[in-house]
């Protein structure tokens, strides 16, 4: 049997981070008051596989510091989870024969995220395997200049 709580690259299951929130299943997590499938583990960030995977080897890569979504992440720690899911995504490809994967990133409920913790999600993806991409819309006439100036006026 595998112990749930086994440390991965010897690092402590206490969160020595400031930023916790004690009502968060990730946070708690993070701390080892709950149990998961760790695979990865540094100063910043932690990757355990989904409970409830899209397919065999999916795994969530999550701050150890509390922040919501990606509008709340600061960039430096952005660049610390791609980083460790560009990590993961190439032992997920090496080590479970796989032909692609997908990095994604829901935010707020409407876009499918659950947990109120920010996380990247590592999808291993067979030819095979039945999903489907989301589907795709063409802009009416004008709309994507509309859109454009939308969005870099907020920049």
């Amino acid at each position: 049997m595998v112990n749930m709580t086994d440390k991965t690259n010897n690092q402590t299951n206490q969160n020595t981070n400031n930023n916790h929130n004690e009502d968060c299943v990730f946070c708690k997590i993070i701390d080892g008051t709950i149990p998961a499938f760790k695979v990865y583990e540094d100063d910043e960030t932690l990757a355990i596989l989904d409970i409830a995977p899209t397919n065999y080897g999916h795994t969530l890569v999550i701050p150890k510091d509390h922040t919501e979504n990606i509008y709340t992440a600061s960039a430096e720690l952005l660049c610390r989870m791609a980083l460790t899911a560009q990590k993961i995504a190439v032992a997920i490809r090496n080590g479970a024969d796989v032909d692609g994967i997908n990095i994604i990133m829901n935010n707020e409920r409407p876009a499918g995220q659950i947990v109120n913790h920010a996380h990247i999600h590592v999808i291993p993806r067979l030819n095979d395997d039945g999903l489907v991409s989301w589907p795709h819309k063409e802009y009416k006439e004008g709309d994507m200049k509309v859109y454009q100036d939308k969005i870099k006026a907020e920049l």
